[in-house]
């Protein structure tokens, strides 16, 4: 029912209208409210790996984005099969905005020294939704627990390296409709709070649509309004969550 990571105890949530009713063993805690939505977060966009040489030992990290348990698990069965002839597979996990699904293994390495390292990289990183599978063949020299807890580590920082991370945003899309007098004052205003704008339609009117952080709708709600000394109309559109990837913006569901 539950799985220990070297000190973190991780409980199994069943979804239940407005509350998470945590399971453990055959005792039901009171509801747990769930957190609000994230803000913003850390995930990865695009998968990488590295590799580290540590006393003729290698080391190889493959890292992957994951939206559910079940893709986590398939990446790490599908890395498993890749290297059968390695000596260890270790993994670690964090899927979900609360970490809901969350674990390591050392594959065999002595406790604590590959699985809890490499959750310490991901929490340290605070990165979300991602997979990690650290391949190690034995060069036949003893790193000791320390050497180990550092290669696992190393590993796994030049995986993340070698991926692409990205920080999502928690927003909405704004439509923001204007005569062509207010036009360059809304401009200013998006320039000013650094947000992006999706398009923008003009006829006898002007139709933009801007992605507004959670934390600044109301302040750029008054500045638009006292800017266009309230001619301007806006609407939320929808709720989303947004990234700048290359300096091209992307919007994703969650």
């Amino acid at each position: 029912m539950w799985e220990r990571c070297y000190g973190l105890l991780f409980i199994p949530f069943i979804s239940f209208g407005d509350a998470d009713i945590a399971l453990y063993s055959n005792v039901t805690i009171t509801a747990v409210w769930r957190y609000e939505m994230l803000e913003k977060y850390k995930t990865v966009y695009e998968g990488g790996e590295g590799e580290i040489v540590e006393k003729k030992s290698r080391f190889i990290a493959t890292v992957r984005p994951v939206s559910t348990e079940e893709e986590a698990l398939a990446f790490i069965e599908e890395m498993k099969k890749k290297y059968w002839d390695a000596r260890h597979n270790c993994y670690v996990y964090s899927v979900g905005k609360n970490r809901e699904y969350t674990r390591c293994s050392d594959d065999g390495e002595p406790s604590g020294t590959a699985g809890r390292p490499m959750l310490d990289v991901i929490l340290g990183e605070d990165i979300y939704n991602v997979a990690a599978v650290v391949t190690r063949y034995f060069g036949g020299v003893l790193l000791g627990t320390g050497g180990l807890v550092r290669a696992y580590s190393k590993s796994l920082q030049e995986g993340l390296a070698a991926s692409t991370v990205i920080e999502k945003v928690y927003g909405i899309s704004m439509e923001v409709i204007t005569d062509y007098t207010g036009i360059g004052k809304i401009q200013y205003i998006a320039g000013e709070q650094k947000l992006p704008i999706l398009d923008s339609e003009y006829t006898d009117r002007v139709i933009l649509h801007l992605l507004v952080p959670s934390d600044q709708i109301a302040s750029v709600e008054k500045a638009i309004t006292e800017g266009t000394n309230g001619r301007a109309k806006m609407k939320k559109e929808k709720d989303l969550y947004y990234a700048v990837i290359d300096g091209e913006v992307k919007v994703f569901e969650d």
